[in-house]
C-alpha cells in the first residue's frame, strides 16, 4: 500500500465511521505532512480526491471539513427512508414520538379529501442517520381505507414502511417546496429556527379512497430530488431540450 493510499485510506475510514462527524475540521495540511512523515503535495492530493468524491469540502483559508452526506430521493417513486439512509453508509433509526387516533377535524378532511367526519390515525415519527436527525415525519392515514393501522403501534416497523409492505395504492401526489424551520421542525432537526428546509408532501388513494397524508421535512442542505424522464408524444423530434 502506497502511503497515498493509506492516508487516503485513515481519513476515510474516521469520516465513515463517525469519528469525524459532518462539519469536522480535518487536520491541517501541515499536520498531516508532520503525521505521516510525507510530502505536502501527498496530502494536498489526497484532500482533492475526498473533495472530489464529495466527503470533504475545502474552503479557502479556513481549511477542510467533513460533508454532510446528501440524499436523493427520486420524485415519481415511493422511497423507503430507512434505504434512503443505508444508502449513505449511515446507521439508522426511528422514533415515534406521537401517536394519537381521533376523530378528524375540519382541517383533516381538507388535508385527506375525506368527505365526512371519520377516524383517522395522526403520526408524528422521527428519523435519523447516525446521530444526525434526517427526516421529521408527520402522517395522517384514513381508517377506513386502512383499518389495521389502528392495531399498529409501529415499534418495530416505521408507519411508511408498514404502509408500503401491508397497503395497496392506486395513486400517489407529490407536492415538493422550500420551507423554514419552524418552532416545532427546529429542535428535533437540530436546526435554527428559520433554517431552509424541503418539504415534500404526499398523498395516496386506493381505488379513490384516501389511505394517507404525510409531510416528510429533511435539512435543507442534506436531501435532493432527482427526476428521470422522456419526452412526452411528439415532442422528441422538435424539441432537443
Amino acid at each position: 500500500m502506497s502511503l497515498h493510499e493509506r492516508i487516503l485510506g485513515d481519513i476515510e475510514q474516521h469520516i465513515v465511521s463517525g469519528r469525524w462527524p459532518p462539519g469536522h475540521r480535518i487536520p491541517s495540511e501541515q499536520d498531516l505532512t508532520q503525521q505521516y512523515g510525507c510530502s505536502r503535495m501527498t496530502v494536498n492530493k489526497v484532500l482533492t480526491q475526498l473533495a472530489r468524491g464529495g466527503l470533504v469540502e475545502r474552503r479557502r483559508k479556513a481549511g477542510s471539513f467533513v460533508t454532510r452526506p446528501q440524499s436523493r430521493s427520486a420524485v415519481l417513486e415511493i422511497q423507503d427512508i430507512r434505504s434512503e439512509v443505508e444508502s449513505l453508509g449511515q446507521a439508522y433509526r426511528y422514533e415515534v414520538r406521537e401517536r394519537k387516533r381521533r376523530r378528524s377535524t375540519n382541517a383533516d378532511m381538507q388535508t385527506l379529501g375525506l368527505g365526512q367526519h371519520s377516524p383517522v390515525l395522526h403520526l408524528v415519527t422521527q428519523h435519523w442517520a447516525g446521530a444526525r436527525p434526517f427526516c421529521l415525519e408527520q402522517r395522517l392515514i384514513g381508517l377506513d381505507t386502512v383499518p389495521a393501522a389502528a392495531e399498529q403501534d409501529f415499534s418495530s416497523e416505521a408507519p411508511g414502511a408498514w404502509l408500503v409492505n401491508h397497503v395497496p395504492w392506486t395513486s400517489a401526489e407529490h407536492r415538493i417546496r422550500a420551507v423554514g424551520a419552524d418552532a416545532q421542525t427546529a429542535p428535533l432537526l437540530e436546526l435554527p429556527l428559520g433554517a431552509p428546509c424541503l418539504l415534500i408532501e404526499r398523498r395516496t388513494w386506493l381505488g379513490g379512497q384516501p389511505v394517507t397524508f404525510v409531510r416528510l421535512t429533511y435539512p435543507g442542505d442534506g436531501h435532493e430530488l432527482v427526476a428521470r424522464f422522456s419526452p412526452s408524444s411528439g415532442s422528441a423530434a422538435h424539441n432537443g431540450s
